[in-house]
């Protein structure tokens, strides 16, 4: 194989920035290269037919029977996660090998790869990508992995129209006065300190899980529909899981996202904003309610009429 060859294949192997074309001169921060310019900038894809994000609309969600519930594998270790890197665009957290999902109605095993954030000026200006009845939250957390038989090579990934499946979990303020939770939360925003600008990237030590960073989401209750990257080059190759629990996370870890993460370097703008508009609408599915779920209010309404029939005779 020839050099170029050989520069080639390697490339193809490389994941690129929360799949992100790099090559491509686009930014959230600035009107010459913002979201707006994208469809020109990007004109394969980010002017397609099923792009990403979209307002879930949860009342016209079309009932899917096949949407089962997903398996995690290794979302419990606690040496799940590699490193976290300010890409001048996001945080980006890389994970081992090891990590993948199935189920959820997927065609196969996915490898997972790495999370990234969406958020936009503290808990109080909200900066998720997708919106739920209009909603738009303050963070999202996205969950990107690749089919399993494509073995990490995300340039195969992108050109297929399921290659990537996208976990999205919308974030949300916690209530009450509380600081520094949950504590999964507050370890992971503990290392914003350490990668101020664009560039910077640091181990992570052992100790907190993926499942860790989701606390109280019911893995079987999700959205699903078909879209793109949310970023150019906007391949349309996104299985998208939009899950309907929130996690929820104290106002100061949220704020520290918008006042510690620089585009570039220590002079440069801080990165706020970071979300994609939505775009055109999309058939959205989701799932039946739990039989479980069912069978509980079933009876819990039948023991309320028995009783109020007991009290009836008193």
């Amino acid at each position: 194989m020839n050099c170029l060859g050989t520069l080639l294949t390697l490339c193809a192997l490389v994941p690129s920035a929360h799949f992100a074309n790099n090559a491509i001169a686009w930014c959230y921060h600035l009107p010459t290269c913002n979201d707006s310019t994208w469809p020109t900038i990007a004109t394969i894809s980010c002017n397609g037919s099923r792009q990403s994000p979209i307002n879930i609309v949860s009342g016209s969600a079309q009932i899917d029977p096949n949407l089962n519930a997903f398996t995690f594998s290794n979302f419990d270790s606690p040496l799940a996660m590699d490193t976290i890197t300010n890409t001048g665009k996001t945080v980006k957290v890389n994970f081992v090998r090891g990590i993948s999902i199935s189920g959820g109605a997927l065609s196969e095993n996915y490898d997972s790869l790495q999370f990234h954030l969406h958020w936009g000026r503290g808990a109080s200006v909200p900066g998720s990508e997708h919106t739920v009845d209009g909603r738009r939250y303050p963070m999202e957390l996205h969950i990107v992995n690749s089919k399993s038989s494509y073995k990490r090579n995300t340039t195969l990934a992108v050109a297929d129209s399921t290659g990537l499946a996208a976990l999205g979990f919308m974030i949300e303020e916690m209530g009450g006065d509380a600081t520094g939770q949950p504590a999964s939360w507050q370890t992971l925003s503990s290392y914003l300190a350490q990668i101020p600008n664009s560039g910077d990237k640091v181990l992570m030590q052992p100790g907190v899980s993926l499942t860790d960073l989701l606390p109280g989401v019911d893995i079987t209750r999700y959205y699903r529909y078909l879209g793109s990257l949310t970023t150019p080059s906007c391949n349309e190759a996104v299985v998208w899981s939009v899950f309907k629990d929130t996690i929820k996370v104290s106002r100061d870890v949220i704020d520290r996202f918008s006042t510690m993460l620089r585009v570039s370097n220590s002079t440069s703008p801080l990165i706020v904003d970071n979300y994609r508009n939505l775009q055109p609408a999309l058939r959205v599915t989701t799932q039946l309610a739990s039989s479980t779920s069912s069978a509980s209010r079933t009876c819990y309404s039948l023991g309320l009429m028995f009783l109020s029939v007991l009290l009836g005779r008193t």
